[in-house]
């Protein structure tokens, strides 16, 4: 089967790494729209940095981040040693957490509140953004008018408002690919839907991949010792959910590094 059909389903199991799941998403979000230099593309991109900005500016994440890159390199490091061990590319990922764990020791501690806080039209975007509409000209007239600016201008202050943030996207994306690619995906069925499936211990990350033609997505949950797998589906003009009630066949992985 194509990989192009096959939807993949993730399910963090500790904070730390839905934090990081969700800033992942956001980081992605924000290349997109970076892309359009739009008035509604810039929008878009100050929308989602300032999402980015307040999630680690509620979390410690500079701490959080140089644990994980710290936690990796000792876990892989303890690889070198061992018979069938691919060691150019062992040493490259080495190589990586440590250029990237010395980048977050660069980083200024609090800066992402401080970055929302000190800059004007960060900070009215920022407050505006609850209210529905919230942000249109007549209510920010500065945003209207940063937005009326050469592309040469703003591009140097979003290139700068991302100073701090490239670190923590490539430290991310490196942590999660290596949590992903600690286990691969193995074949189960779920029986009438439904999944029962005990987790081992410290286990970081559930991936569940199904089929795109069973027409179905999987809800997960799971707890420290089991998890369960239920597939959904969807029908009418209304999409009501209900839960499907045939046998599924679909890959799974539990990761954890």
């Amino acid at each position: 089967m194509p990989d192009e059909a096959i939807s993949c389903y993730e399910q963090p199991l500790n904070e730390r790494t839905r934090t990081f799941l969700r800033l992942e998403h956001l980081f992605a979000q924000s290349q997109h729209h970076q892309a359009d230099t739009s008035k509604w593309g810039r929008r878009a991109t100050l929308a989602t940095m300032l999402d980015i900005l307040t999630i680690l500016s509620r979390h410690d994440l500079r701490t959080e981040v140089s644990k994980e890159l710290s936690a990796q390199s000792s876990t892989l490091a303890r690889l070198q040693n061992h018979s069938g061990i691919d060691h150019g590319r062992l040493d490259d990922v080495l190589e990586e957490l440590k250029s990237l764990s010395q980048a977050m020791q660069n980083i200024p501690p609090q800066f992402a509140s401080y970055q929302i806080r000190d800059n004007e039209l960060l900070n009215s975007i920022n407050n505006r953004s609850a209210i529905p509409g919230g942000t249109c000209g007549f209510d920010l007239p500065s945003y209207q008018h940063w937005l009326d600016r050469g592309l040469d201008t703003q591009d140097d202050n979003v290139n700068q408002w991302f100073k701090f943030l490239d670190p923590f996207r490539e430290s991310i994306s490196l942590i999660l690919r290596l949590i992903r690619d600690s286990a691969e995906p193995g074949a189960h069925t779920a029986e009438g839907g439904v999944l029962v499936h005990n987790t081992e211990n410290d286990t970081q990350l559930i991936r569940v991949l199904v089929a795109n033609n069973e027409a179905v997505y999987p809800e997960i949950s799971a707890g420290r010792h089991r998890s369960t797998v239920r597939f959904m589906e969807q029908s009418g003009a209304q999409l009501r959910v209900s839960q499907c009630g045939r046998d599924i066949p679909f890959r799974m992985a539990c990761c954890k590094l």
